[in-house]
């Protein structure tokens, strides 16, 4: 081989970059959805995960929020266009039972009575066919123009009475309350499940929104929701039944000794909700690693052990104040995405809306959770936004079995995952992610690397860096240890000339480079303490990894180790 052949062939392989191919987006709903064991799978029983946005149509109005500022369509895209594949989409029982008012109302009718005329002329600038249209059509309207983008419903029962929830004393909270017929509840369960079942893309009904206040009781909660599961599957079979707990949706412990027992089988999954004013006053008073740890373990206990059961459970509630500045939430949002994505949860991001028709007496309620921003024409918060893209992608599951399990380094506070770029490494799009490998040895290594490459720390406040064979996987430097009581700092040992005590990953002051800093947050009993940037998640996946470097490409990482070479290249000439 002569020199300038060699030389060629080392500035081709240099050329040589990663292929970061993205999934296809599946446009069309799946018919039907079912179980297999706690994953929800489609027709030929490959995993389909719910990553869904609520969209309530529960309150006074009964209508659809927000179809005053946009046309049904375009919100409808809009959907489809943030990635979310589902919409839980919310409605009250007195819509179709038990209250003739609201099913003989038009929506223009049901507007003029609550006096809303800014949101009568808004839907009649934006949704004019609607206006005439009894409350139950529009509602078939809306979830058809869901499925004309693609997306997929779950039909949940909110509320008995049209408005607000939820408070212990609304009437609204548990069988037998003054707005809580069982007999009237089943007849609307029953109503709804048959009024859709020739809508494709409706592939769930949630029987009941947070059961709660003074009234709870397992027996009835058995009693009431066994008949409601089976007057819903008898009406129309295609659909899931998600099944809700008792205190607001967090609690299913009791299925632990008691199971739900019904007539059919494979079309069953729980919900849960999770917010951090589930947990009053501990994401700052507390450590935010200890309240990570205790209140995952609590919803845990209470709900997400029925995965460990083959039972699939939804997240069908959680979210935060998109308008920033709140530490709860922060805190939270790095312990919640961390379970999400390593649970590989369903979920339904509460909430799409921007404001509302009319909100607890106020008309034009804004919506601070909302994805949407006050007028429904752009995110409220691009980067709350993007960090949710890396929960819609399912990691595992049948049909996902596209490599052999491996872990993705995901940072819950972004959204994003540690990539590669030669030989340094930064936060990207996670599906863009190769395998990584923690070893016995506690090595964080590209498990498919040729010349073996590892996570190296260069020192405080420095970009790791990838060592390249077995020196530069070496010493204590390339050492990582889960650190914390959450198991979300990664961390090596400071160099002995330093003070610096433990390193631990962290984001750069550019948001994107992955650096070492003096580990933050470790222990204590304050809530001072803001860790989020530091939390670093080991994620398992099969999913598809992203093409690697060749051979060649990766072989040429280790011409900065070979000592002379620019000496022995420059004499072949």
């Amino acid at each position: 081989m002569t020199a300038r052949f060699f030389l060629l062939v080392v500035a081709a392989a240099l050329a040589l970059t990663t292929c970061h191919c993205h999934d296809p987006i599946e446009l069309v709903p799946p018919r039907s959805l079912s179980t297999s064991s706690r994953w929800i799978v489609d027709e030929r029983g490959r995993r389909v995960k719910l990553a869904c946005v609520n969209w309530p149509s529960h309150l006074e109005p009964v209508l659809a929020e927000g179809l005053s500022h946009r046309p049904l369509a375009a919100i409808a895209a809009g959907v489809a266009a943030m990635g979310f594949n589902c919409v839980r989409l919310t409605w009250p029982t007195f819509l179709v039972a038990g209250d003739a008012t609201y099913s003989a109302l038009t929506v223009a009718e049901s507007l003029r009575r609550l006096n809303l005329t800014s949101a009568l002329a808004g839907v009649e600038a934006h949704n004019a066919g609607l206006l005439g249209m009894a409350l139950a059509d529009a509602f078939r309207a809306v979830v058809r123009g869901l499925g004309d983008a693609g997306v997929m419903a779950i039909l949940d029962n909110h509320v008995s009475r049209p408005g607000w929830c939820c408070r212990a004393a609304d009437g609204n909270g548990f069988f037998g309350d003054a707005d809580f017929d069982p007999d009237v509840w089943v007849e609307g369960l029953r109503t709804m499940a048959a009024m859709f079942a020739g809508e494709e893309n409706v592939v769930g009904m949630s029987l009941r929104n947070e059961l709660r206040g003074p009234r709870q009781n397992t027996n009835d909660w058995y009693r009431y929701m066994q008949r409601g599961a089976e007057a819903v599957h008898a009406a129309n079979p295609r659909v899931l039944v998600i099944l809700s707990g008792l205190r607001n949706d967090n609690d299913l412990a009791f299925l632990n000794r008691r199971p739900v027992h019904l007539t059919f089988s494979n079309k069953l999954a729980f919900e849960v909700h999770w917010y951090s004013f589930s947990d009053p006053h501990q994401w700052l008073s507390g450590n935010p690693n200890a309240v990570c740890v205790r209140v995952a373990a609590s919803v845990a206990r209470r709900t997400l052990y029925l995965l460990g059961r083959g039972w699939p459970v939804f997240l069908s509630e959680f979210g935060v104040d998109n308008r920033g500045g709140n530490a709860a939430d922060e805190r939270y949002w790095g312990c919640a995405a961390a379970a999400i994505a390593g649970l590989d949860l369903d979920w339904a991001l509460w909430a799409l809306q921007g404001s509302y028709y009319l909100r607890e007496g106020v008309a034009g309620h804004d919506e601070a959770y909302g994805v949407f921003d006050h007028a429904w024409l752009r995110p409220r918060n691009g980067t709350a936004l993007r960090r949710v893209r890396s929960l819609q992608r399912p990691l595992r599951g049948p049909g996902l079995d596209e490599a052999a399990p491996y872990s993705v380094l995901f940072h819950p506070a972004t959204g994003l995952c540690v990539l590669r770029r030669r030989r340094t490494v930064e936060l990207g799009p996670c599906e863009e992610t190769e395998a990584w490998e923690y070893s016995v040895e506690h090595r964080l290594a590209l498990r498919d690397s040729w010349v073996g490459m590892c996570l190296r720390a260069e020192g405080t406040g420095r970009p790791v860096r990838l060592g390249v064979g077995r020196a530069g996987c070496a010493g204590a430097e390339a050492r990582w240890l889960l650190v914390s009581e959450s198991k979300m700092h990664v961390a090596v040992h400071g160099s002995s000339s330093s003070r610096s005590g433990m390193l631990c990953l962290d984001v750069g002051v550019d948001g994107r480079s992955v650096v070492t800093n003096q580990c933050r947050c470790l222990s204590g009993g304050g809530g001072g303490c803001d860790p989020e940037r530091q939390w670093f998640k080991l994620v398992s996946s099969t999913r598809k990894v992203a093409s690697s470097d060749s051979v060649l490409a990766q072989m040429l990482l280790l011409l900065p180790e070979i000592r002379n070479l620019k000496v022995w290249l420059f004499g072949l000439f």
